[in-house]
């Protein structure tokens, strides 16, 4: 069976757009903890699932909605409560706001009518399109990436991948194995690996895996 994708604070913020200040404050006051349980040496580290990643963006849509965290915090109590079987009610309920209440949808349609009585206008988040454009965003953001580059009068294939737990790119040089790189972003990690490959390659200088300079 295929293991779960976990994902880092970095990676999180990326994909879900919310920032990794919230992310951490939202994980304290319970408004989304991540149910990722750290794996042995990795401390305290929170380590987020995609169903974590789905109920931060609906929490997010939530505040942009005008919901307050207030709110939120005290929804998520009787939620919890009330639907103790869910693990992460944001991600696995349909909820309903019209930008001042938020409801749940339940089984029993009068009950949402019966808290609609005054006729608002209602918005009800698409849990399903949420997932959708999830889906794609980590569809892109986890493709590697090819760059060539050129130094010294050589070619080189660069490959930078992103990296899901700790954030930000690694790159290594497909023509060299064994030289690799790291950095918060695509263009840091490339820049990271061109300084190994300009000093491998140096005149008189033995470069790594066996790659000897010119």
């Amino acid at each position: 069976m295929k293991a779960a994708l976990i994902f880092g604070r970095k990676a999180v913020a990326q994909l879900t757009g919310v920032s990794g200040r919230q992310v951490d404050h939202w994980a304290t006051t319970g408004v989304v903890r991540p149910s990722v349980k750290g794996a042995a040496g990795k401390g305290s580290r929170r380590e987020y699932a995609f169903r974590d990643l789905v109920a931060l963006k609906v929490a997010k849509r939530l505040r942009e909605e005008g919901i307050s965290l207030q709110k939120i915090r005290k929804a998520l109590v009787w939620l919890r409560k009330n639907f103790p079987d869910v693990r992460q009610p944001l991600a696995e309920l349909r909820l309903v706001t019209d930008g001042v209440s938020l409801f749940v949808l339940d089984r029993d349609p009068e009950k949402i009518l019966d808290v609609l009585q005054g006729g608002q206008f209602v918005f009800s988040l698409a849990l399903g399109e949420i997932i959708v454009v999830l889906c794609k965003n980590l569809a892109k953001f986890a493709v590697p990436k090819e760059e060539k580059v050129r130094v010294a009068g050589r070619s080189f294939t660069v490959v930078l991948t992103p990296d899901l737990e700790e954030g930000g790119y690694t790159s290594h040089c497909r023509e060299i194995p064994g030289m690799s790189s790291q950095g918060d972003t695509e263009p840091d990690a490339l820049d990271n690996l061109l300084e190994l490959l300009q000093a491998a390659i140096q005149p008189g200088r033995e470069g790594p895996a066996g790659y000897p300079g010119r």
